[in-house]
């Protein structure tokens, strides 16, 4: 922003807007937003306590799985008290510090799930393709040195965007597009050159993003190699498997691409198109991840159906 002798300065807050264009109705979609906020933690929450409680559950596939729903916790929790406090105190200002930590968690909590993603599709590789040996490939023991990768990964991948921003002097409008902090969307603030954020940018979606989405399909390649050979009970069982998983890949990798895709060929910074995307890429996973294992999930349904007194069919048993 410049300062009253028109120079350059830092920034010390920017002002996020929520929903360009829908002022007035913010009040009232914070309503339905806040609803799904709530299904996301509880559902999640369900899921971890599941696995954690039913010890026969204590598998690779499930323990991946509880990662999975923490993460989701987390990165809706990162955005969503924020934006409800947008949408029903028009509290609009984000300390400068305050939208980097927001922003820095928003980033590396997504390069966590989209390793935790990749682990998972390796679990269903091993399990279906060398059974025999999944017992010995995922122990326990590797399964969290795994989850420890991932987060270490994820934070170091992203512990250089804020830096960058950090020395970026801010001297046009200090007023953000977006509902939260996106690195995409602050960097464009600056009246200095970016081509180092935006470069950087691009390491990480491709040697992240690009490089996960890659390995998991090509998993599922060597996945579908294997069942298509086999029996079509055992292709039933193999494939019963694997589609929770792949609609977890595809509930967040597709927001992510088309978010990336619309802030990089987007000009309008007053569209609405972009935060509606950046929003559903934050809430909707979270809110679709349990559900899609709840209901696709033998044990996973067997188990919540317990939790809650639900009679079971017998088929389910």
């Amino acid at each position: 922003m410049r300062g009253p002798n028109g120079t350059e300065s830092s920034a010390t807050h920017f002002i996020l807007i929520g929903l360009p264009g829908l002022e007035e109705a913010q009040f009232w979609l914070a309503f339905p937003l806040c609803s799904l906020y709530v299904i996301a933690v509880l559902g999640n929450l369900t899921i971890i306590y599941v696995v954690r409680t039913e010890h026969s559950l204590h598998e690779p596939m499930y323990i991946f799985l509880c990662m999975l729903s923490g993460l989701d916790i987390l990165i809706s929790t990162s955005s969503m008290p924020k934006m409800m406090a947008i949408f029903w105190f028009n509290s609009t200002v984000i300390q400068f510090d305050a939208c980097l930590v927001q922003m820095f968690a928003i980033h590396s909590l997504s390069g966590m799930e989209s390793t935790v993603l990749l682990a998972m599709a390796f679990d269903r590789y091993v399990a279906i393709c060398h059974p025999l040996r999944h017992a010995t490939v995922l122990t326990l023991p590797r399964v969290a040195k795994i989850g420890m990768a991932a987060v270490v990964r994820g934070a170091a991948l992203m512990a250089p965007l804020p830096v960058f921003i950090k020395q970026l002097p801010f001297c046009h409008s200090n007023t953000l597009s977006h509902s939260y902090c996106l690195h995409q969307d602050v960097m464009k603030l600056a009246c200095a050159d970016i081509r180092v954020n935006v470069i950087y940018g691009l390491i990480v979606i491709i040697s992240a993003i690009g490089l996960d989405s890659l390995l998991i399909s090509f998993s599922y390649l060597l996945i579908l190699k294997t069942v298509l050979g086999l029996t079509r009970e055992a292709q039933a069982k193999a494939f019963g498997t694997c589609v929770s998983h792949v609609c977890a890949v595809f509930i967040f990798y597709v927001p992510f691409i088309g978010l990336s895709m619309v802030h990089r060929f987007s000009k309008r910074r007053d569209s609405l198109l972009p935060v509606i995307m950046a929003n559903i890429y934050l809430l909707v996973p979270p809110v679709l991840n349990p559900i899609v294992y709840g209901v696709k999930t033998k044990e996973i349904r067997q188990r919540i159906l317990r939790l809650f007194h639900v009679p079971t069919r017998t088929s389910d048993t």
